[in-house]
């Protein structure tokens, strides 16, 4: 079956017992044993739950994994992931970052001893020099957040596995819609799913894809241990959010790809980061690895600081918020929001200066997205 077939079918057959078409939410806390581990597959909710396992097997199905695993955030996901990692592991990770990643693995450096470095993965001489030295974790977002900076997954992942590195990529802005790191040689795929896999604005999750069932039953383990689980209820949203990913997708792409070309013209942008502009320094790696080019788009508004407040104070159909990927159009301003917590030289060095602002095209009418921001460009 095509991909936007299998967003509705796979992993998710009506309910064997009623025919419902919908996964029923099972919201028990605890189940029945015939007798002490002597079960119908369940034992306690932060350990499994039905609904959840709709949802983790339907991930795993659209990611070509071969196991999946739910959180009740991205930074859950996360946080059980780098439990895989004891004192001293060295982790190789991209330079253009979520600001809750750097965070994490900042405090995982102090606290834990785990050794983090942060380069520019879209670079091969960078990659070769640094996996010169053995690795044991190589983590990339491509397209990143906020620069939409792109990885050759390929490249890299052959290269990290001759380091001895694991491969994780956060495949949060392309969804497997667009793209689907395993395929391409990756070994664990990260989400939120609060972004474009809910796609509604409703729900806090997160999850992991791994390639080799082995590896999962080493996380399932610690999924139940660290228990940073979805509710089952958040479990039935995303799985409600998956069977309209496909053609989401393509009207949040159809508005970023008109927003972004009339920023693209627009005398007070200095630049815009958007992976579907053939100005795009990886435009040629994203239409070889992608099957679009997403819904996010971000620039740089001359005059800094001040000018970039007075463009955010006169939208009217973006909102002003934190997160993205739901259907309405937001706007971020990462200096001082999503990525707040990385010091500011880091950040200015890597590109995420003052006038940097972070749109997420929701799937209302392009035009009057595109009106929108003129309108807001005159008055800053």
């Amino acid at each position: 079956m095509r991909f936007n077939t299998r967003l509705i079918h796979d992993a998710q057959p009506p309910d064997p017992l009623t025919g419902a078409v919908n996964p029923p939410i099972y919201l028990s806390s605890t189940f029945r044993q015939a007798a002490p581990n002597r079960n119908q597959g369940y034992v306690y909710g932060r350990t499994g739950n039905p609904t959840r396992a709709v949802l983790e097997a339907a991930l795993a199905a659209l990611e070509s994994g071969r196991a999946g695993l739910a959180f009740s955030s991205g930074l859950g996901a996360l946080t059980t992931l780098l439990e895989q990692f004891p004192t001293g592991s060295r982790i190789v990770a991209g330079d253009d970052l979520y600001g809750g990643t750097w965070r994490l693995l900042d405090h995982h450096r102090r606290q834990f001893g785990v050794r983090p470095e942060f380069v520019d993965l879209g670079s091969s001489e960078v990659v070769e020099r640094v996996l010169e030295e053995p690795a044991d974790l190589v983590y990339l977002e491509t397209p990143s957040n906020p620069l939409l900076k792109l990885v050759d997954i390929a490249s890299v992942a052959r290269r990290a596995h001759q380091a001895g590195a694991v491969v994780v990529v956060d495949n949060t802005f392309a969804t497997p819609a667009l793209q689907r790191p395993i395929e391409l040689g990756a070994d664990i795929v990260l989400h939120s799913t609060t972004k474009y896999l809910g796609g509604h604005s409703d729900i806090i999750g997160g999850a992991l894809v791994l390639k080799q069932r082995a590896a999962a039953r080493r996380f399932a383990w610690l999924q139940n241990a660290v228990g940073a689980v979805p509710s089952p209820f958040d479990s039935y949203l995303v799985l409600r959010g998956l069977r309209t990913l496909g053609v989401r997708m393509r009207a949040h792409e159809e508005s970023a790809r008109a927003v972004a070309a009339a920023l693209a013209r627009h005398p007070k942008v200095r630049r815009v980061h958007y992976p579907g502009l053939a100005s795009h320094p990886q435009h040629a790696l994203a239409r070889r690895q992608m099957a679009g080019y997403g819904g996010i788009v971000s620039f740089d508004l001359r005059g800094g600081r001040a000018n970039a407040l007075r463009f955010l104070r006169r939208l009217r159909v973006f909102t002003l918020a934190e997160s993205l990927g739901g259907v309405e159009s937001l706007v971020d301003h990462p200096a001082t929001m999503t990525h707040a917590s990385v010091p500011e030289a880091d950040r200015i060095a890597h590109g995420v200066t003052d006038g940097l602002i972070r749109l997420s095209c929701g799937i209302e009418d392009p035009a009057d997205l595109v009106d929108d921001v003129r309108v807001a460009l005159r008055g800053a």
